[in-house]
């Protein structure tokens, strides 16, 4: 069983908030929450990719931290899912507010990472 360092949990940290800081961190009224991962959605083209480039960082970082493949893949899909859809004018950017793919991928390397 792996153990989790220091390191590796100021890591974890820094990588939940900058999901939450990609995906959540702007407060709508009616308490509908959306981050600069949207926002950016909202450039026609290279907003999409710019997300998606941060999104690849936590990517990384998690296969840093050994998390297996097929997590790899599903935070892939992911990132891949909301840069395909994201990228369809106005519909893509209503997925990009609701779908969180950061929000999500950092869930499933915590839960990974907290089973081992």
């Amino acid at each position: 069983m792996p153990t989790h360092t220091p390191n590796q949990k100021e890591t974890r940290a820094k990588l939940d908030r900058l999901a939450w800081l990609l995906d959540s961190a702007i407060r709508l009224p009616g308490g509908l929450r959306i981050g600069l991962d949207g926002m950016m959605g909202l450039i026609p083209g290279l907003g999409d990719l710019a997300g998606a480039l941060f999104s690849s960082y936590i990517l990384l970082q998690a296969a840093r931290m050994k998390v297996p493949v097929s997590v790899l893949a599903r935070m892939a899909f992911n990132i891949l899912l909301e840069l395909v859809i994201g990228s369809i004018p106005v519909l893509g950017d209503l997925f990009d507010f609701f779908f969180k793919a950061n929000r999500r991928n950092v869930r499933l390397m915590e839960k990974y990472l907290a089973a081992n």
